[in-house]
């Protein structure tokens, strides 16, 4: 199947999942949210921190400004980003890449609509942080350093990095969870995170094969490294599966190519709070801040490992 048809047979299932019911929800913007547990209150915060960097990644990438421009009062008072501009985009990379964003908003306020949260941590977003990311991930320094920014193919890259890690901290939390609004909620984030990984790991394994310039090395490569990267910072064995896979980690066993992440079952990955931020602070220890959150990601469990610093 041509990846045009895969995305829009994807959209329209998606859309058919996402339709209201007529039962209002409650963290669709149309009534009061649901009273959330106290035993939920932290797990459902915690995914505020990915929110926040992949609502500033993406308007950033699009429009060039980010929720100090198009949404100052979900910051809260946190310090802007660093580093983070518009990427030269082609038309339909731009556009995917705007619908990313504003979905993102969306993701921000139904968090906040549903606890407290926190205002947006320090967020490096800075062209120098993704190159640390790709060198750990190959070995090495490359040269010249890897630029998100550049050009459509290195931000589709500079993607794979991001909403996978927040739909496995879903998948994750979700046995956890206590109340039905609260696994209302988390199901709602899970299904559109899933979508944006989904359409990013489809435009890019439509050009896996593809030589990444200057590099001499593919799309698919790029993939495999950072998935094995993330793994390793991650400390709990395979969650991550780049764009071809040896056939026995392929789906039943009998295919390489690998468009979807998956357990043997293919069912998602899950990762906890402290595997997430082994990985996005860039050095496999959850009480060692740096990369992305070089001053700590924010809530009771990110900030429980910083006082052990």
């Amino acid at each position: 199947m041509a990846t045009s048809q895969l995305l829009c047979s994807f959209f329209l299932t998606s859309l058919l999942l996402l339709l209201p019911s007529s039962h209002s929800t409650p963290f669709g913007g149309r009534t009061a949210p649901a009273t959330v547990p106290q035993s939920d209150v932290d797990l459902l915060e915690f995914p505020l921190n990915l929110e926040y960097l992949e609502a500033e990644f993406f308007l950033f990438g699009a429009l060039g400004h980010g929720l100090d421009v198009y949404a100052p009062n979900l910051t809260a008072g946190g310090p802007p980003p660093i580093g983070a501009r518009k990427a030269n985009l082609d038309l339909i990379t731009r556009d995917i890449i705007e619908q990313f964003a504003w979905q993102e908003v969306g993701h921000v306020k139904a968090i906040k609509n549903s606890v407290k949260g926190f205002p947006r941590p320090q967020l490096d977003l800075s062209a120098a942080t993704f190159a640390k990311v790709i060198n750990d991930a190959f070995g090495r320094p490359l040269s010249p350093p890897f630029d998100p920014y550049a050009n459509g193919i290195n931000y589709l890259i500079a993607c794979y990095l991001i909403p996978y890690v927040g739909l496995t901290g879903y998948v994750g939390a979700n046995p956890k969870l206590q109340g039905p609004g609260s696994r209302q909620l988390l199901a709602g984030l899970l299904a559109v995170e899933s979508g944006q990984d989904a359409v990013i790991r489809a435009l890019l394994y439509e050009r896996a094969m593809v030589t990444v310039r200057p590099y001499g090395i593919t799309v698919a490569e790029f993939t495999n490294r950072i998935s094995v990267l993330r793994n390793k910072l991650g400390g709990a064995g395979i969650k991550d599966e780049g764009l071809l896979v040896p056939r026995v980690l392929g789906a039943e066993g009998r295919v390489r190519g690998n468009v979807l992440a998956g357990d043997e079952l293919s069912l998602g990955y899950g990762r906890t709070p402290e595997e997430i931020l082994r990985i996005v602070y860039g050095g496999g220890n959850e009480s060692s801040p740096g990369g992305f959150y070089p001053k700590g990601a924010r809530g009771r469990i990110a900030e429980s490992h910083l006082a052990h610093m």
